[in-house]
């Protein structure tokens, strides 16, 4: 008798449908707002902190965020660039270009789509979860250190990509801190930290965006004083929808040579992945009284990192 083998590929979108009424239409319409007006300006955040621009994590949230909620295994995960994948980014298009970055996210998803095959979804699951705390402290620790330049407004166009040394960098320049953009940024976290203590329903950061903006627009156009460059000021946003692009190789660089530099790249992207979305299904499921399905979670994510990067998008 042959052994049966089985995809375990069973989108929740599929079974959420079968039920689905207006008042739950109408409850979506609202959650989907709320977190489109937050996912966006965060998104655009972690693309240029990651070192590409806010194009690319634009795409990134919108394509992403599309197919893992249409195909993943939780009720409720979408998907986009997340804080803990820009040092990484940053690393990789330092030694292998953007059109590296491209063939490592694919191979990444492509890895992604066979865990999932394979069902090593409810492996990764029972990850020692200090290993986890300890990881995602580090790289809080390390995001913070690539934000202080635009933070305290230095204006140091080559940060230092070592931690130490761009530590002594932002000590060096801490005469020419901007106190408008050290205000709004300081401003912006004191919103966000007490919100959920006047109303846990309103997103603090969405709270902070809107009126962080208003006050930096208002202080631009009845005071004539221009605090801080704005997104507009330092990058073209795109128009329209984003086009279909084949990554491009490094100048004298082979495929093979290059898909054999990128492997162990590629292989961090997708457990980094695989861990942070199984562990953000695992807490949503918590939430909402549900149980997402590892595998299908891992599928789902694997296809939105193997089509992102042909619109110019990132992991």
């Amino acid at each position: 008798m042959k052994p049966h083998f089985s995809i375990d590929f069973r989108p929740k979108l599929y079974y959420t449908l079968r039920n689905y009424d207006r008042a739950k239409l109408i409850k979506d319409i609202m959650a989907g707002i709320i977190v489109g007006i937050v996912a966006i300006p965060l998104a655009i955040a972690f693309g240029i902190a990651s070192g590409v621009g806010p194009t690319e994590g634009l795409v990134t949230a919108i394509i992403a965020g599309f197919l893992i909620s249409a195909l993943g295994g939780s009720r409720v995960q979408i998907g986009g660039p997340t804080g803990a994948f820009i040092v990484i980014i940053y690393g990789i298009i330092q030694q292998f270009g953007v059109g590296g970055l491209a063939i490592a996210t694919i191979m990444a998803g492509i890895m992604l789509v066979l865990m999932g095959v394979f069902k090593l979804g409810t492996i990764i699951k029972f990850m020692p979860y200090p290993i986890i705390v300890g990881f995602t402290a580090g790289i809080a620790v390390t995001i913070f250190s690539t934000q202080i330049n635009d933070l305290l407004g230095l204006g140091i166009e080559k940060v230092p990509a070592n931690f130490i040394e761009k530590w002594e960098c932002y000590f060096a320049n801490l005469g020419n801190i901007n106190w408008w953009s050290l205000g709004i940024g300081l401003g912006s976290i004191a919103i966000i930290v007490g919100t959920p203590y006047i109303s846990k329903k309103m997103p603090g950061s969405l709270l902070a965006i809107i009126i962080m903006t208003a006050l930096t627009w208002a202080l631009e156009k009845f005071a004539g004083i221009h605090p801080v460059a704005t997104i507009g000021d330092l990058y073209e946003l795109p128009s329209g929808l984003p086009s279909f692009r084949i990554p491009a190789l490094a100048e004298g660089a082979t495929f093979w040579s290059t898909v054999q530099s990128l492997l162990p790249t590629a292989f961090t992207i997708a457990m980094l992945g695989a861990i942070e979305s199984l562990l953000s299904a695992m807490v949503a499921d918590g939430v909402i009284g549900d149980r997402h399905n590892s595998n299908t979670e891992l599928i789902g994510q694997g296809i939105a990192n193997v089509v992102v990067p042909f619109f110019g998008g990132i992991p």
